[in-house]
């Protein structure tokens, strides 16, 4: 009798630890995955991207498949129509320099690196920042689409705005400190060239850049290998042709003195228009708040640029500058930007801020990690400078049946040219890399910040290494060297 009911509370026993033991590991399981699914939503809500269909998820894949031949080829076009609307550019800024304008107030040519280079602080980034939205499927509604592009034409016009009269204040302040003293007149028509150049040029460029993303995302095509491109072949030839004639036009009314501070106070004062605009979408919000760093840097950086290219421009030794510096700078520029853009977009599809993906896992890559792995991105560095001597080649063949510039086109001067040209790419395709990278870990977003420095370190390496080809071009052939025109 004993032994039953020793049994019986043995098996009692064992079935009420049975239910414990069941109880503990439902209530275990549902709070874990309460647990995991309150951490998955805040995830989704912050890092991730909506779910996309089957076939928006294979267009997001797509960069990941391209080929160099894919690669070289869709970049190819855009970057041969870049490199002559840079030489056109050129052109340009070769005809203008005789105008009296430039003649009597030679800091405008302060304000050509800067202004040129909105093209990478603004266009270009606007055009990797809609691209990466492209290829993560964030402009498949029609709504989101209208909605990303009116905040980001407003985000770019108001830096415009402040970057373009910030460029003529650096532009001021240089001719202060080397003569001394400042003429308001010439101060008050410098910042309204500048500014409301800046704000045109955006505003067009901005429009443009919507366009081409929109129609190469509908067409098949990545918008990271042909937006970069385009924005650079109209931007510096619409950038330069405004610059040169607003600031010729207001030199003529320069003794209207209340003309061009009416200029600028219209503009600033539809700063908070474009302001409350932007901040309809919260991302661009984020970017109006903490975007200012790179383009105020970049530009300061650029203006460093214009100091080299107003030392030179006016000199024997070095007539041709002109022509070539916008042609110089836009290709390193374009192709730097290109880099920048597609590594942004593999790292949005593959990882999330602050974390580097496997395949990126290194923190301070050396350059044959950039140029000689079999990852996408090295795979694109390598088409990208492979780029760069052919493509210099046809630009300055260009240059020369214009007749633009002042220099024949000797061997000397070809083969120290494309030296400078190889390496200014070469430097900067490296850059990108690090840069990007650094970017991402302190959980930035790279379209944002990088391409501001790289442009900007382009137009300085650029006009630096273009100035130093014409002083080796000077020291070897001396008063042999031919001038032509």
């Amino acid at each position: 009798m004993k032994g039953e009911e020793t049994r019986q509370r043995r098996k009692e026993g064992r079935s009420r630890n049975g239910e414990r033991s069941r109880h503990k590991a439902k209530a275990k399981s549902k709070h874990k995955e309460s647990k995991l699914g309150t951490q998955g939503a805040e995830d989704d809500t912050l890092l991730l991207p909506p779910k996309q269909p089957a076939e928006a998820k294979v267009a997001m894949a797509k960069p990941q498949e391209e080929s160099a031949l894919v690669i070289g080829l869709q970049v190819l076009l855009p970057y041969l129509l870049a490199g002559v609307g840079m030489v056109l550019a050129g052109m340009v800024l070769d005809n203008v320099q005789h105008w009296e304008v430039f003649k009597k107030i030679t800091e405008v040519f302060i304000l050509v690196p800067a202004l040129l280079g909105l093209k990478g602080n603004l266009e270009m980034t606007l055009a990797s920042r809609l691209s990466t939205a492209a290829n993560t499927g964030q402009m498949d509604d029609p709504h989101e689409q209208w909605k990303m592009a009116t905040c980001n034409l407003a985000l770019i016009q108001t830096q415009a705005t402040v970057v373009g009269l910030l460029a003529a204040v650096v532009a001021v302040l240089f001719k202060a400190i080397a003569k001394g003293y400042v003429e308001l007149n010439q101060a008050a028509m410098l910042c309204a060239s500048s500014v409301m150049t800046a704000f045109i040029a955006a505003l067009s460029l901005g429009l443009v850049m919507i366009g081409v993303i929109v129609g190469a995302r509908k067409v098949g095509i990545n918008p990271d290998n042909v937006a970069t491109p385009i924005a650079a072949s109209l931007g510096d030839l619409i950038t330069l042709s405004l610059l040169a004639g607003i600031s010729n036009t207001l030199f003529k009314y320069i003794d209207v003195s209340y003309l061009s501070p009416l200029i600028c106070a219209v503009f600033i004062v539809m700063i908070p228009l474009w302001v409350a605009i932007a901040k309809q979408s919260p991302p661009i919000a984020e970017v109006l708040k903490s975007g200012w760093q790179p383009v105020i840097v970049a530009m300061t950086i650029s203006s460093i640029g214009g100091l080299i290219l107003n030392k030179t421009v006016a000199k024997p030794n070095f007539e041709g500058m002109a022509v070539f510096t916008p042609v110089i700078n836009g290709v390193g520029g374009n192709l730097v930007a290109i880099q920048a853009s597609r590594i942004s977009t593999f790292l949005h599809f593959w990882s999330m801020p602050g974390v580097l993906p496997y395949k990126m896992r290194q923190h301070w890559p050396n350059p044959c990690t950039t140029f000689f792995t079999s990852g996408v991105n090295s795979k694109s560095a390598r088409v990208l400078i492979l780029l760069v001597i052919p493509g210099h080649l046809v630009f300055l063949y260009t240059v020369h049946v214009l007749q633009g510039g002042h220099i024949s086109l000797t061997l000397s001067f070809v083969s120290f040219y494309l030296i400078a040209a190889l390496l200014q790419v070469g430097i900067l395709l490296y850059m990108a890399d690090l840069i990007v990278r650094l970017m991402w870990r302190k959980g930035l977003d790279p379209d944002n910040f990088s391409i501001p420095y790289l442009t900007a370190l382009g137009d300085l390496l650029g006009t630096g290494l273009l100035a130093l080809c014409f002083f080796l071009v000077w020291v070897i052939n001396g008063p042999q060297m031919k001038l032509g025109n």
